[in-house]
């Protein structure tokens, strides 16, 4: 059974940074695109960044410039780095295979104050 479990989230000023992780077990993800989502309070769950087999990523605009997702294929292991966060990023995180999708994990909350 593949077990997602997203980590780092935290409150954090405006313009600070955090670093995401979500590891992944019960499959190998050297093969699959890989994504972060998030779902902010009365809001439908939203795909943010997406990385691909070969370390490349794509990312919505609302993060774009901001955000880098990586992987770690040895460690089974995504991570999520954000940079000059604002309110607006105040989400519950997740991380989940971007075709097919997964049970998802417990998320990660990042909470910027401002």
């Amino acid at each position: 059974q593949v077990q997602l479990v997203e980590s780092g989230g935290e409150l954090v000023q405006t313009g600070g940074s955090l670093r995401l992780s979500c590891s992944i077990s019960g499959i190998t993800i050297s093969r699959l695109i890989m994504a972060w989502y998030r779902q902010a309070p009365g809001k439908q769950r939203e795909w943010i960044a997406h990385t691909l087999v070969d370390d490349t990523a794509g990312y919505a605009d609302s993060v774009r410039g901001r955000f880098i997702a990586s992987r770690d294929n040895a460690k089974n292991t995504i991570y999520l780095h954000m940079n000059s966060l604002k309110p607006e990023d105040t989400a519950r995180y997740y991380c989940n295979d971007y075709d097919t999708k997964f049970t998802w994990g417990q998320g990660t909350q990042v909470t910027v104050s401002s």
